[in-house]
C-alpha cells in the first residue's frame, strides 16, 4: 500500500488534487487538504499526476 502525505503547513488549499482525485483527497473547512489514509498500488499513476500537479508541492507519496 501507499500513503499520501500532505504538508500541511506547505498547503494552499488550491484544491487541485481534490479536482483530479475527488475520492483520494478532500480540501477541509480549513482549507488544508486532507488526503485518504492508503491508496492501493493501482492508483500509482493517478497519484503521481495529483502529486506533480500541486502548485505549492505540498503531496509526496511513501
Amino acid at each position: 500500500m501507499m500513503r499520501i502525505v500532505a504538508d500541511r503547513i506547505v498547503c494552499a488549499g488550491h484544491g487541485m488534487c481534490e479536482a483530479l482525485a475527488p475520492e483520494l483527497f478532500r480540501v477541509g473547512e480549513d482549507g488544508i487538504v486532507v488526503p485518504a489514509d492508503t491508496v492501493a498500488p493501482t492508483e500509482r499513476e493517478l497519484l503521481e499526476l495529483v502529486v506533480d500537479s500541486c502548485p505549492v508541492q505540498a503531496l509526496r507519496l511513501t
